[in-house]
């Protein structure tokens, strides 16, 4: 990869119109709504939904947020499932659509060793021609990449760097230290709670649901830091922190984020999570929103 990727990354919502089809029209609106605050897309993603959608579905996303973007900012799209031969299936078609880069999600269900992991990765990375962060989720796949895991992995070439969504200071720091000295290995931060800290510690972006709700308010957080104002960076995440905390507390978060991006005024459907909100959670949303975003 010939340039670094940096900055912030929306883990975008899938659309869906009213059938809950995929819906392109309404994802191109989206993608635009991330360019005009200086996002990159992140698509196919836990806030993408992609394990309810199929393959085409996949693919239709991926097309549909590269055509859009036309490589006026990085696009990243998810590949991982469950098994290593599904993984490079689905990783060779996105690689023929024009992103940046892939991501990979630990193997999920099956409880995996450390060395399998690595066998897993290395496999993936030398099957496909486009670079490959690895994506580091716990508890939605039960499997933890641990640093020195990432430390070995990071020798592969065509692997460039980690999304950690742990959710703790404590994961992001231990492969922040595994990243030390190796050259062209990023550490990209996954929870919003730590954007900021992650940058002021070297991670070079990061990957946000929060920023489908609040884009510009989340790219406040790199824009002022990239600009030299940490303090205003730190204010930028605290009011950031506020909404998420606030927010996350209604209900699964994917789904809590795509429902707050609709009642915003979006048309991007419902989501196919199993997950419902009733009218006094939908109000209680709109009172989050309306608290934090003014």
């Amino acid at each position: 990869m010939s340039k670094k990727i940096q900055g912030v990354l929306t883990a975008i919502v899938t659309t869906f119109d009213s059938e809950g089809a995929f819906n392109p029209a309404a994802q191109r609106l989206q993608v635009q709504r991330q360019l005009s605050a200086g996002n990159g897309i992140f698509c196919g993603g836990t806030n993408g939904e992609f394990f309810v959608l199929n393959e085409q579905e996949k693919l239709a996303v991926t097309e549909t947020c590269v055509d859009e973007v036309n490589g006026a900012a990085p696009v990243v799209a998810h590949i991982g499932e469950i098994s290593t031969r599904e993984t490079i299936r689905l990783g060779k078609q996105v690689a023929k659509l024009g992103v940046d880069a892939v991501s990979v999600i630990t193997p999920y269900f099956v409880p995996l060793k450390q060395e399998e992991l690595i066998a897993h990765y290395r496999t993936v990375a030398d099957a496909i021609e486009v670079p490959l962060y690895l994506y580091n989720i716990p508890a939605r796949t039960g499997n933890t990449l641990q640093p020195e895991t990432v430390r070995a992995l990071a020798s592969h070439p065509n692997i460039i760097g980690i999304k950690d969504s742990a959710g703790s200071y404590e994961s992001l720091s231990g492969f922040l230290k595994a990243a030390e000295g190796v050259e062209n290995f990023n550490v990209l931060t996954g929870p919003d709670s730590l954007i900021h800290r992650g940058f002021v510690e070297g991670c070079t972006a990061c990957i946000s649901g929060l920023a489908n709700v609040a884009p510009k308010e989340i790219n406040a957080i790199w824009a002022r830091f990239h600009a030299g104002d940490i303090e205003g960076s730190r204010q930028a995440q605290e009011n950031i922190t506020g909404l998420r905390t606030d927010l996350y507390s209604v209900g699964f978060p994917p789904a809590t984020v795509k429902k707050a991006v609709s009642l915003l005024g979006s048309d991007v459907g419902n989501s196919r999570y199993a997950v419902s909100f009733s009218a006094e959670e939908e109000q209680k949303i709109r009172q989050i929103v309306n608290q934090y975003l003014q």
